[in-house]
């Protein structure tokens, strides 16, 4: 049987993982890409979840999973009258809660390992026409493909392809503000720091070395965005201590907002990544819902395969569809419930204060989210 080729447009994390998750089925695989102006790399880092990290690392070499730190304790803080209160604790003695790593240094050991496989293709072309009617995308000639998929980000123009493509849309009227220290703390696990202004992730990626995200309120940002370094700076020495002696090396900022399709594919053009759901970055579920997705996808083109059946004009795209907008749906407005229970409300402050200070005591809750943020919710 002739090998079934699929489309990859987009070289991001999401794009270059789906490829890597279907590499070693038959298939021929096309990623499309254009080249990026350095000046805006991203210096990001991103959080990956223990049973997702187990996923990844099969498809990629012991040195390339050399640049993931690994972490076993995460500790969450809430602050009230100018304290911080740790207030829940999750913590594993044999596996890990959570791998982090650079986005560019991922992205350059997916690259590598791609690069290696004869049946994968790196191309360096903007697509501008996808025809979803009969499954092609228009380069300076018409190719024909089973599936293509679709991972440009959250605001590609390409989406508009998948008709009637409705969201859940909330502008958050935050923008989160990303950076990386460097410093001479013991500092191996991350924490969270819901503070007055927003929370606050400190994410250790490297020894000597975290980044942070900070959400704040847009107006908050536009005040204070002169000094803004500055003023993450004595934010950080408050919460890591006086005597601490850090430097921030870079700051990127981004808005925030809550998208998630309703509408998934349409024929043969599925979206993953950041264009089906963009969700805020306070639980750190964003890639780890992207994975879940990958995971699913690879599942049933694989099945496909060995039933000898075809991609194109199959049922697969639906039973994506139905498999996962459950889990991205409720995970997504989950989160969101919980980024508003933490704002700075002066008639919820007492109330917040009493369910804080005793949450760390329910067990069986701490099981249930330490489940959900690691594995997701199946059904």
């Amino acid at each position: 049987m002739k090998k079934q080729k699929i489309c990859i447009i987009g070289d991001g994390l999401s794009g270059l993982t789906t490829a890597l998750a279907l590499k070693n089925l038959n298939l021929d695989i096309d990623i499309y890409y254009k080249k990026k102006n350095k000046k805006f790399a991203d210096k990001r880092t991103t959080a990956i979840s223990e049973s997702n990290y187990k996923y990844l690392i099969k498809y990629l070499s012991p040195k390339n999973r050399s640049s993931f730190w690994s972490c076993k304790k995460i500790n969450l803080f809430y602050e009230d009258q100018n304290k911080y209160s740790n207030f829940l604790n999750y913590e594993e003695k044999k596996n890990h809660l959570m791998h982090i790593v650079e986005n560019k240094n991922f992205k350059n050991s997916l690259l590598a390992t791609l690069k290696k496989q004869k049946n994968v293709n790196l191309i360096n072309k903007e697509i501008k026409v996808v025809d979803q009617k009969d499954s092609f995308i228009l380069t300076n000639k018409k190719i024909y493909y089973d599936l293509i998929i679709l991972c440009l980000g959250s605001q590609a123009d390409l989406y508009s392809i998948v008709k009637n493509n409705r969201s859940i849309v909330k502008d958050y009227k935050e923008i989160a503000i990303t950076g990386s220290v460097q410093h001479k703390i013991r500092i191996n696990n991350p924490s969270q720091y819901f503070l007055n202004e927003g929370p606050l992730a400190i994410l250790p990626f490297k020894k000597k070395m975290f980044s942070f995200v900070w959400s704040v309120n847009k107006s908050f940002f536009a005040d204070q965005e002169k000094e803004m370094k500055t003023l993450i700076n004595k934010k950080l020495i408050k919460i890591l201590g006086n005597k601490s002696k850090i430097k921030i090396l870079n700051i990127q900022s981004f808005p925030i907002f809550l998208k998630l399709k309703t509408k998934y594919y349409k024929k043969n053009i599925l979206i993953l990544g950041e264009g089906l759901h963009s969700i805020h970055p306070i639980a750190g579920q964003g890639f780890n819902l992207v994975v879940r997705d990958i995971k699913k996808i690879e599942e049933l083109i694989s099945k496909n395969l060995q039933l000898g059946l075809a991609l194109k004009n199959s049922f697969i795209l639906k039973e994506f569809y139905d498999e996962r907008n459950p889990e991205n749906t409720l995970i997504g407005i989950g989160v969101d419930l919980t980024n508003e229970f933490f704002k700075k409300n002066k008639y919820m402050r007492n109330m917040k204060n009493n369910l804080l200070k005793n949450v760390g005591s329910f067990q069986s809750l701490k099981r249930i989210t330490r489940y959900v943020s690691d594995k997701g919710i199946y059904f």
